[in-house]
């Protein structure tokens, strides 16, 4: 964090000397830790006059996290980046993103040009991920994490988003306002660890397709229908055989079929349940966090 905040404070140096900005904060959100996180955070504020402290009264996950980070943000600034405190996003790329917000988007996306950096297994899922949710029907930038600028009024429209379950990827190109993308090279971990370990991935690829496509319902309907099809076509087929005085009597078929139809009406309830489970949720209408300090 020492790192990250030495060559956040340079660019913001760099970027007021070229009369980009007139000045700028930091604000390091601490996710309800239990690490000596904060008590960095609170040294770096007493060391540095850009830093900013938001503590988390307990764990929220990363887009609550993220979120919380924004609203704090939200009526202090003309504009907010979101970035990751870890330097594989590379902080130069926004000077493009100040550029890009001066000639009037109000949204500008930090797009990785590719995944060098990643394992064999990463970059295979990562892709996958991106195409699965295009061919889901949800509207989201290809190679886009959490990287972004945005403008004050696009902040406070994000805002007004009620729901609990969220796919900050997805919500905010649901703004529609002009938007651009800032291609950049991501580099490797300066340190730590990834906090998103393939469980975390799968789940938040689940949440991403759920909360913005209603896709795995309808493939349910029509997996059901030549389920159903296909059972018609076995029945005549059986009819006929048994007509003919050919049909023999096996338990194989049977068996396999029986499990074959169990699976896919198992699969298909949790599918169903994961939709009921996110409307359980945002009936709660419970805060999406609590903040225990500031700095």
């Amino acid at each position: 964090m020492q790192e990250t905040t030495k060559q956040l404070s340079q660019l913001i140096d760099t970027l007021i000397d070229k009369g980009k900005i007139t000045t700028s904060d930091i604000v390091y959100v601490d996710d309800g830790s239990h690490d000596t996180t904060w008590s960095l955070i609170e040294q770096l504020q007493s060391q540095n006059k850009y830093v900013h402290g938001l503590k988390l009264a307990h764990n929220v996950g990363h887009q609550h996290a993220l979120w919380a980070g924004l609203e704090y943000s939200a009526d202090k600034c003309d504009a907010a980046v979101s970035i990751d405190a870890d330097l594989q996003d590379d902080i130069l790329a926004i000077e493009q993103m100040v550029d890009a917000y001066k000639d009037g988007c109000d949204v500008v996306f930090g797009v990785r040009k590719e995944r060098k950096t990643d394992t064999f297994f990463k970059r295979r899922t990562a892709l996958a991920f991106y195409g699965m949710m295009q061919k889901m029907g949800v509207d989201i930038v290809y190679n886009h994490a959490d990287f972004r600028l945005m403008s004050k009024r696009a902040i406070n429209e994000l805002m007004l988003y009620p729901e609990r379950n969220m796919f900050l990827r997805g919500m905010v190109k649901l703004l529609g306002y002009k938007s651009q993308e800032v291609y950049y090279d991501r580099k490797e971990r300066f340190a730590g660890e990834s906090k998103y370990p393939l469980n975390k991935m799968i789940n938040f690829a689940l949440d991403g397709i759920t909360s913005f496509s209603v896709q795995p319902l309808r493939l349910i309907t029509t997996f059901g229908f030549v389920v159903m099809l296909l059972s018609v076509i076995a029945a005549v087929y059986a009819l006929v055989s048994f007509l003919c005085g050919s049909a023999v009597a096996g338990w194989t078929s049977l068996l396999i079929s029986l499990w074959f139809i169990g699976g896919a009406i198992l699969l298909s309830i949790g599918i169903i349940g994961e939709y009921i489970g996110k409307i359980y949720r945002e009936t709660k209408r419970r805060p999406r966090y609590h903040i225990e300090k500031t700095i």
